[in-house]
């Protein structure tokens, strides 16, 4: 125990002796391993949002659709549907890990103003549902749809800037109908909802589901229904119960197939950029030693010709190395942490980047896990060291005659 606490008494004391270039060395590190936890915890913010978006407007937790139904295709063909779906969701209701089971229809259309058209999905809902809380809470302008509205719509207010759209204006839609056939009608905007999800919003046109029915000659079926749970990871086990003749149940896990696969492309792409950036921040570690070995190189020569074997040299230079680790990994996890927390509060702003494929929020807020904040501390101190062996290696071999004429 002695021998290590001289070991480290000496390995301060040489540190101390260029101040500057220890504290440099020290701050290189934290520098490094800061970044590494502000882009640890923008992917895990990033992965969060996306599902979470995903799960409250688009998928749910589970999901019932007809067997032959295709959610690429948009299809309004009855044998696509789900029939009579208000008969369905009363079964459900006896299900207690569910909250919340509503139908949604999807139809594809052009909204005209004036001039200007643009492309959207029209989606029926049941305006008193609970599933569109978000969009009731998300709602800028006027007032949220009501079931027995036959002339009412609801746009997001991206659509509404680029279409230059207004509360009140009168506008043209016109859908695809169940029979092939295509049908217009005028309808009058009733709100303008953002959800923060600038993708969806531009894209996303509501009305009641009832005049969806009607507008696109669904009569009594609905695309799909949408079913909330207490708990999503309950999911298989409640898609496992629910028996339904001629449907399929999917879960949020099959459905969002594309957020996973992505999730694991990034860490193996943040992999990458993790080992570089420890590259750097190694490579100023060892330049640091290696200038420290060729200025104490007379010393060197003296201990070992005072009977210094190599092993201790070597565990003098390493005994260094821990220390600018210790330093820099202390100040990593303070710095990261401060960093992660202000991306937390402000966000990344990125819906002017044009991100699509998921449903990503237009503010990305940093995540920093505690579970990363050690996996990545313990990855820099390791590499740190690794770094040092270089120059500890070198000042080892050194030949004590050659070392004091130097």
């Amino acid at each position: 125990m002695t021998a290590i606490a001289q070991l480290f008494k000496m390995a301060v004391r040489n540190l101390g002796r260029n101040r500057r270039r220890s504290l440099l060395s020290a701050l290189a590190v934290a520098m490094g391993l800061a970044l590494l936890l502000l882009m640890a915890a923008f992917i895990a913010g990033e992965m969060r949002g996306a599902m979470e978006n995903t799960i409250q407007l688009e998928s749910a937790h589970l999901q019932i659709r007809a067997a032959t139904y295709d959610e690429d295709k948009v299809s309004l063909d009855w044998k696509n549907l789900v029939a009579d779906p208000a008969l369905l969701i009363q079964q459900l209701e006896s299900v207690p890990q569910i909250t919340t089971a509503t139908p949604r229809l999807f139809a594809t259309g052009i909204v005209t103003l004036g001039e200007q058209s643009r492309g959207v999905q029209v989606v029926g809902i049941d305006p008193d549902s609970e599933a569109n809380e978000r969009f009731r809470r998300g709602l800028i302008q006027g007032e949220f749809l009501r079931p027995d509205d036959r002339e009412g719509v609801l746009i997001g207010l991206p659509l509404a800037t680029k279409l230059k759209m207004h509360l009140g204006d009168q506008v043209n839609l016109l859908v695809n109908r169940s029979d092939g056939s295509v049908d217009e009608q005028r309808f009058t905007i009733r709100g303008i909802y953002s959800t923060g999800t600038s993708n969806y919003d531009e894209n996303t046109l509501f009305m009641p589901l009832d005049k969806a029915q009607a507008f696109t000659g669904a009569q009594d079926h609905a695309s799909t229904i949408l079913i909330y749970l207490q708990d999503r990871e309950q999911a298989d086990a409640v898609a496992a119960s629910i028996s339904a003749a001629g449907y399929k149940v999917l879960t949020w896990r099959e459905m969002n197939e594309l957020i996973v696969s992505f999730e694991e492309f990034a860490g193996a792409y943040f992999v990458v950029l993790y080992l570089i950036v420890l590259g750097i921040t190694s490579t100023v570690v060892t330049n640091t030693l290696v200038m420290a070995v060729f200025e104490r190189t007379r010393e060197i020569g003296v201990l070992s010709a005072i009977g210094m074997k190599g092993r201790g040299i070597m565990l003098q230079f390493l005994a260094e190395a821990a220390l600018l680790a210790t330093g820099g990994v202390i100040g990593g996890l303070i710095l990261g942490s401060l960093a992660a927390w202000y991306f937390a509060t402000v966000g990344f702003y990125v819906a002017d980047f044009g991100i699509s494929g998921i449903l990503l929020g237009d503010t990305i807020r940093a995540q920093l896990q505690v579970k990363d904040m050690i996996q990545l501390g313990i990855l820099t101190y390791v590499v740190t060291l690794l770094a040092a062996l270089y120059p500890a290696v070198l000042a080892a071999r050194l030949e004590p005659i050659e070392a004091l004429h130097a």
